[in-house]
């Protein structure tokens, strides 16, 4: 019983911060998109559900659908470079560990901006990627690589890559080897056991880097402004736009209660399978 009033106590503070700054704030968003929109950034009545019945509209509707398909495929691609290195990492010495760890995660040094903005620079019609194709022969003009989707994929997978990792490493990291050589022993194949063993062993782990990915992916913007412009407008740019440009503020409340909304399901669903992972690998 004292050990409970304990951890009771211990966790309290934290459990402050939860309702003051995270609750609270979430109530406040959900029923501002009830909202209208005043003069500047104000708010004033009625109250009703007109700003959800504006998210039938064409342009909204293309946009969710974008940064569902963007998220997506940045989560896809994580998986495929972010398991195997993770997988590699753990296979390493302790030395050599240290330092691949320390180079992933370096980046979070730097002000993700500044990382993107070379990116941006890299992109450039005169940048180094196009210059250095010229130089080759293999391009006679320069390629359209910045303002587009192929380079807001590439810049989000770059930014989310490490989230994904991380979690897959802690996952290998526990792994009970001997069950694998135990198939091994059975007659599995390396791929077969892998595929059999191993990864159902970092199930947990495989589905925190997705929920890490995915989640952060759907509502970045900052990314989609540098290197996509207004050709790629995705749901955190509509609530940017629709905050500092439109100053339409309950209507951006009733996009960021959407990507909310979402963000629960995808939780709630990570926390249904991500327990079940759990129980399998251990």
């Amino acid at each position: 019983m004292k050990q409970n009033n304990r951890r009771q106590l211990l966790a309290l503070p934290m459990g402050l911060w939860a309702y003051l700054f995270v609750g609270i704030s979430l109530l406040y968003v959900v029923g501002l998109s009830f909202l209208s929109t005043g003069e500047g950034f104000s708010v004033s009545g009625p109250i009703g559900v007109h700003n959800y019945a504006r998210l039938k509209e064409t342009q909204y509707i293309s946009s969710l659908l974008l940064s569902l398909r963007l998220a997506a495929l940045t989560t896809l691609i994580c998986a495929v470079v972010g398991y195997p290195f993770a997988y590699f990492i753990s296979k390493t010495s302790p030395k050599t560990r240290t330092w691949l760890l320390i180079l992933l995660i370096a980046p979070f040094w730097t002000n993700a901006l500044i990382r993107i903005y070379g990116w941006k620079i890299l992109f450039y019609a005169n940048g180094p990627i196009n210059t250095a194709l010229k130089s080759l022969g293999i391009i006679q003009r320069p390629l359209k690589l910045l303002y587009t989707e192929l380079s807001v994929l590439i810049g989000m997978v770059y930014g989310m890559l490490p989230f994904f990792v991380l979690p897959v490493y802690s996952s290998v990291e526990r792994i009970d080897w001997s069950m694998v050589e135990a198939s091994r022993d059975l007659g599995a194949n390396p791929f077969k056991a892998f595929l059999t063993v191993t990864v159902p062993m970092t199930a947990s782990g495989l589905m925190a880097g997705v929920v890490l990915t995915f989640i952060p992916s759907v509502g970045l913007f900052f990314i989609s402004d540098l290197l996509g412009g207004s050709n790629t407008m995705l749901w955190g740019n509509l609530i940017q736009n629709e905050l500092l440009k439109s100053h339409d503020m309950p209507f951006a409340a009733t996009l960021s209660v959407i990507l909310l909304v979402m963000t629960a399901i995808v939780l709630i669903i990570y926390r249904k399978k991500g327990g079940e992972a759990e129980n399998m690998a251990f």
